[in-house]
């Protein structure tokens, strides 16, 4: 992924083939066009967060997580910190939350971001299909601007 430490890592996850749950990619190309060129920025995305991803994360100055909820309002957008939580041994790797890379970088690497965030937007729908519902389509400005402006507030912390 990273072969050096990052001011900003960005780090999304979801299936583009299941509705809403492909947000976290699109935000993240939208993020990876926003910030083209910055070397400070480094985005990533995937279907799911796995276990190899604690080495750039407890290196990196900040991370941002991104991810649809299934559990909020359908086009919420919401930004909230992420605490390290302490990892289970066989941690799984189907589904390896934001808390839980951030606890594998502090006991793998002692080391963990300054800032750990975790923006989400609430799904309207996860079902098979490439498009977004209407919440989501709706949410996604406002998501863009929140992403835009956490990302520079990072940058100067």
């Amino acid at each position: 992924m990273t072969s050096m430490p990052v001011r900003c890592l960005v780090l999304a996850c979801g299936n583009t083939l299941r509705g809403d749950d492909g947000v976290g990619p699109w935000l993240a190309d939208w993020a990876q066009d926003r910030f083209a060129g910055d070397p400070s920025v480094s985005v990533f995305a995937n279907q799911q967060w796995t276990p190899d991803l604690a080495h750039d994360i407890a290196h990196a100055r900040s991370v941002l997580f991104i991810d649809c909820s299934i559990e909020s309002t359908p086009g919420r957008v919401r930004i909230r910190p992420v605490e390290p939580a302490a990892t289970a041994p066989g941690l799984a790797t189907h589904h390896t939350s934001a808390a839980e890379l951030l606890g594998l970088g502090l006991e793998l690497y002692d080391s963990q971001p300054r800032t750990a965030l975790l923006l989400t937007i609430g799904a309207g729908s996860t079902e098979l299909g490439e498009g977004f519902s209407e919440a989501m389509a709706t949410a996604l400005p406002q998501a863009c601007d929140l992403l835009e402006s956490t990302i520079g507030e990072l940058l100067l912390d």
